[in-house]
């Protein structure tokens, strides 16, 4: 007894520092599940690991045949407070794919992750919330009714239950359902929504023309940003200022800490001469802890009636200046690319760093179809693609603790 009660005693830091070196979740709960000491000062989700989760829907999962794969296995592990937590830990290269019991209807997707929340959307009445898988903890943000370019909605009137502005920048009505699968394309979140409040943020790249809108705490609806250009392929947070890309290349910069408000527009910097100009060459930022920027371009081809990426550009905006470079090594770091807020993370204790980690985040599908996840290897100019046999109703979505 005396034993167990000296490591129940262990100092908290020392303990935390521990828990560092537990780079997968599974393994990390397990570490809170010594003693309830340990269950007591570590926190529920780790601080320090950052491997990616890939979060699966759970009819898809289900419906996957895991004795065909041997790298599968299935895994049921009990919290610290007796809550049951299900995962599907199929390990593949570093790879976590988790199985929410939160997926299990046909009726939700995933639109965006970031900070250990994702971004649910509801299709038969346009909801949508944050959710941390880890907590269960739920919050709210405005549903598809309240974007910019929506004029009225009713319900009630089947068929044509959106009044809107369309591409074309015409009032028009739309049927619900079509609305709700495609007018949102991506939402990112600056924190945690539990935590600083006071500051907390979301935007979303919306409607057909893929606009910028952002949400604050307190707002019923989403405003728009003070630029109505079209056509943004991804927008990220990045020292206290918002910053986004068009499929043009073109950055743009926005201030979130003017007494007006949101301010800022077209980035002095323009873009990169040889950029690739199309639907099929997808941009995206990842914000660098040197100060840097990095522009990815993802290049798609279309084989048979699915996509599949071919190979990535990668530029680089050092601090303080005002032309893209290219950039042909990572180091030891990887990117993290698909509807989660695009990343840059360090990988002392994987493998092999210089990797781009992706899922398929390009296209609207309307049933289960085989999607476009892997990870491209800069060294060799390789592909490492997973899941190949599986095919997808809600695409798969990568998840940072």
């Amino acid at each position: 007894m005396d034993e167990i009660n000296r490591w129940a005693d262990i100092d908290e830091n020392l303990l935390k520092e521990i828990s560092k070196r537990f780079h997968a979740y599974d393994d990390y709960i397990q570490l809170r599940l010594v003693c309830k000491g340990w269950s007591l000062k570590l926190p529920k989700i780790p601080n320090g690991n950052k491997i990616p989760w890939l979060l699966l829907p759970d009819e898809t999962v289900k419906n996957h045949s895991y004795e065909d794969e041997e790298i599968y296995h299935l895994m049921q592990l009990a919290a610290a407070d007796d809550e049951t937590l299900d995962i599907c830990a199929l390990e593949e290269r570093d790879i976590y794919h988790v199985m929410l019991p939160e997926m299990q209807s046909y009726n939700k997707f995933i639109r965006g992750s970031g900070h250990g929340w994702f971004i649910v959307q509801s299709i038969s009445d346009g909801t949508m919330q944050m959710l941390n898988p880890f907590t269960n903890r739920r919050s709210y943000l405005p549903p598809v009714s309240a974007f910019p370019d929506i004029i009225d909605y009713q319900p009630d009137n089947h068929g044509d239950e959106y009044t809107l502005w369309d591409f074309r920048d015409i009032r028009s009505t739309m049927e619900r359902d079509l609305v709700h699968r495609r007018h949102v394309y991506k939402v990112i979140i600056n924190s945690s929504p539990e935590h600083d409040i006071e500051n907390f943020m979301a935007v979303v790249i919306f409607g057909p023309n893929r606009r910028l809108a952002f949400y604050k705490p307190g707002n019923m609806r989403w405003v728009e940003f003070p630029t109505r250009d079209k056509w943004f392929d991804d927008v990220i947070f990045f020292q206290e200022k918002i910053y986004a890309i068009n499929n043009y290349g073109q950055l743009y910069e926005f201030d979130t800490k003017t007494r007006a408000g949101l301010k800022g527009g077209i980035h002095e910097t323009r873009p990169p001469s040889k950029i690739f100009l199309s639907p099929l060459r997808h941009k995206y930022l990842i914000g660098c802890p040197s100060g840097s920027l990095l522009m990815l371009v993802r290049h798609i081809e279309k084989k048979g009636k699915e996509f599949e990426t071919s190979k990535f550009d990668i530029y680089e905006l050092k601090r303080n200046r005002k032309k893209w470079s290219t950039l042909d090594n990572l180091g030891n770091y990887i990117l993290v690319i698909g509807f989660n807020s695009s990343v840059q993370i360090p990988v002392p204790y994987l493998s092999k760093g210089n990797q781009i980690w992706f899922t398929d985040n390009l296209s609207l599908y309307y049933g289960p179809v085989a999607q476009d996840i892997g990870i491209f290897d800069l060294d060799h100019g390789s592909f490492h693609r997973v899941l190949l046999a599986v095919k997808f109703l809600c695409p798969p979505v990568w998840l940072l603790p």
